[in-house]
């Protein structure tokens, strides 16, 4: 069992080394990888950089590169509903990009071209067991569909409107991207998202990022543990 593990930011990445063993780095198109072992299971693990083309482009070089079994990305998001506050946890079920929109072409908003898709399914045995190790460890949690974009989401409207079109619970800017390439390459994927800011937007991404990101470490290395 091989474990892939992407985040956007390196203060996710970092935490997650300090529970592997056997530590092996590799740079290929421009993002370090890092390989080794928690417990009795290979691990995968590498920061994208912020953004859906960074998201892909790690994405598919930890794939082709590694042969992971299963793909998890964790990171932190903004709320877009009243049942997640600042330190919550969304859980994908799905995945939408919001920003892809060919509909002057009279394609609904979010449509793949060359999928026919609007919405990509995360794994539900994945998704089944991240929600058991929240729940396990008291973390207040939410399964929805998650929306990415190449844009940071700090205005009411914006959320709003997600919300509305898509039934999206939080918004951030890798994880749709991620699950494309997954889908593609018949890669299972999860993904997990701490909730860093709510109503103040920036604001509250300034002061909870870091923290937000370590409890998505937290429920990962347990996730590794039980998988």
């Amino acid at each position: 069992m091989r474990i892939g593990v992407i985040g956007a930011m390196q203060m996710e990445i970092d935490n997650l080394k300090e529970s592997m063993e056997n530590i092996k780095t590799e740079t290929i198109s421009g993002v370090t990888f890092v390989s080794g072992t928690i417990g009795d299971k290979e691990v995968v693990a590498a920061v994208s950089g912020i953004g859906k083309v960074f998201a892909a482009i790690c994405t598919e070089a930890m794939i082709l590169t590694y042969h992971v079994d299963m793909i998890v990305n964790i990171g932190v998001a903004g709320t877009l509903c009243k049942e997640l506050g600042v330190m919550d946890v969304a859980v994908a079920d799905r995945v939408v990009q919001h920003d892809m929109n060919t509909s002057a072409l009279g394609d609904p908003v979010g449509l793949l071209s060359g999928l026919n898709e609007i919405f990509l399914p995360a794994d539900e045995n994945m998704r089944k067991l991240l929600c058991e190790c929240l729940l396990d460890k008291g973390i207040h949690y939410k399964v929805g569909t998650i929306a990415t974009g190449d844009l940071f989401l700090h205005k009411p409207e914006q959320k709003e409107k997600l919300n509305q079109r898509f039934e999206a619970i939080a918004g951030e800017m890798e994880g749709g991207s991620i699950g494309h390439v997954c889908y593609v390459n018949q890669v299972p994927f999860a993904v997990l998202r701490s909730i860093s800011d709510g109503e103040g937007g920036a604001m509250d991404y300034a002061t909870f990022a870091e923290k937000a990101a370590l409890r998505a470490i937290e429920v990962v290395v347990e996730f590794i543990n039980r998988v």
